[in-house]
């Protein structure tokens, strides 16, 4: 076992998570001068409107909305903040609101309709900005007309065991809600828009981050059943859903912010923060530390195990011919695998990648792998993900433990449990996808 390898790897998973942190991020994209708020070279003379909301959800929203009530004061109206955990300090202007995550409830449908009843009272002399991060999807929820919560929630719970991509399921969530797709953008206006994004969507695709609520809407009715079709899951989710679903595609029903629509309504988008950013900030730190670096991808996706093979033939050429870097190598990678869930254990994708790295890499000295959430969560755990050697499989067998079974039952939480290699950091109040880190040594 390598501990100064492993030592390596977590100090460059902390790196990314400095780098992640939303407030920088805001502060990075945003200048104030006497009244003029600049925005991706765009510039706000705040002094010509008349009331100015904050609307700030997700994984995130905290941190981004505690950063721009620190830059904008009483300037600052009213506001709401909606995220899954609670604020670390309190709010002068804006009112905070606890709701789930993964799995929309309750919480995610009262604060959805908090954050429209703010926007009900602006208007065209107003500015409106929008403090969006991951898991926006879940944390501020309206059904469609006709829906029910309990309705989005079973389809939500389908589609996530199913192994669906991000695309996937947040296109379906998309036609099953009136304020994702766009929705909240349209009914923000006519007051002027500003919408700050911190991306944690492959490819930054500003449509499915958080089900893109300020930004048009590509996806059809057709789309969200063809993803229904494609997992099997015809029968499997409620009547209701799949009626709405069927009305939607027969009628080619519009969707509630278009292209056309969105360049009229003159609102902003800016991406502030996003996996790229992190894995650049790792692969400073790791050259820093004498490590020759491969930046793989800021956009790896596909089922966790088959990208663990990948990753793990790549470390045996670098460990064995010197390419395509030499030794010590530092493998950099981040984005959003997918578990097909046919087992009962827990665990995440991270875990699972992890799970599935060190059943390739088994025996082998010098190589150690670190894979996490950026959230501090893989899946529905406390872990961000698990850090993982050539020795782990040999050390779990010396304690009666089956690598294999564990894999088989998607039981890798328990696995690393076991052997003390989870990578726990709580909630870190940011979400940038996950991120990966093979080192391999001299």
């Amino acid at each position: 076992m390598n501990e100064k390898l492993r030592k390596d790897a977590r100090t460059l998973f902390d790196r990314a998570l400095r780098e992640a942190d939303p407030g920088k991020c805001v502060l990075e994209h945003l200048e104030l001068r006497d009244e003029h708020l600049k925005v991706a070279g765009e510039s706000f003379d705040l002094s010509e409107f008349e009331s100015l909301y904050v609307i700030a959800f997700g994984k995130a929203a905290s941190s981004m909305a505690a950063a721009l009530e620190e830059l904008l004061g009483d300037r600052i109206t009213e506001g709401i903040v909606v995220s899954n955990v609670h604020a670390e300090r309190a709010f002068q202007k804006m009112n905070f609101h606890l709701s789930s995550h993964p799995v929309p409830d309750e919480k995610s449908f009262r604060a959805a309709k908090e954050a429209l009843s703010l926007l009900e009272k602006s208007g065209e002399r107003d500015l409106v900005i929008f403090l969006i991060s991951g898991g926006g999807s879940s944390i501020l929820a309206m059904p469609s007309e006709g829906l029910t919560m309990q309705d989005i929630r079973a389809v939500t719970q389908k589609l996530m065991l199913s192994g669906v991509d991000t695309y996937g399921l947040n296109t379906v969530r998309k036609k099953m809600s009136q304020i994702k797709g766009g929705g909240l953008l349209k009914k923000a206006l006519p007051s002027k828009v500003i919408t700050l994004i911190l991306s944690d969507v492959v490819g930054d695709r500003l449509e499915f981050i958080a089900s893109g609520p300020t930004v048009p809407d590509t996806t059809t009715y057709e789309d969200a059943w063809r993803v229904i079709e494609a997992l099997e899951l015809e029968h499997k989710i409620p009547p209701r859903v799949v009626v709405h679903l069927e009305r939607g595609r027969k009628g080619n029903t519009a969707p509630a912010m278009d292209s056309q629509l969105y360049e009229q309504s003159g609102a902003t988008t800016v991406i502030v923060g996003n996996n790229h950013k992190a894995i650049i900030s790792m692969e400073k730190t790791a050259e820093e530390m004498g490590y020759n670096t491969l930046f793989l991808s800021s956009q790896i996706s596909g089922e966790a195990r088959e990208v663990a093979k990948v990753l793990a033939g790549i470390s045996f050429d670098i460990k064995r011919f010197g390419r395509p870097v030499r030794k010590p190598a530092c493998i950099l990678f981040g984005g959003e695998t997918t578990v097909n869930v046919t087992g009962r254990g827990r665990g995440g994708r991270n875990t699972e990648t992890a799970l599935s790295f060190c059943f390739e890499i088994i025996g082998s000295s010098g190589i150690v792998g670190l894979f996490a959430g950026t959230d501090g969560i893989d899946g529905p755990t406390d872990a961000a993900g698990a850090i993982c050697d050539g020795q782990s499989r040999l050390a779990a067998r010396s304690m009666g433990i089956s690598a294999r079974d564990h894999l088989a039952n998607n039981d890798s939480y328990s696995f690393f449990e076991t052997l003390g290699d989870l990578v726990k950091t709580g909630s870190t109040g940011t979400n940038v996808m996950d991120v990966g880190v093979v080192l391999i040594g001299e």
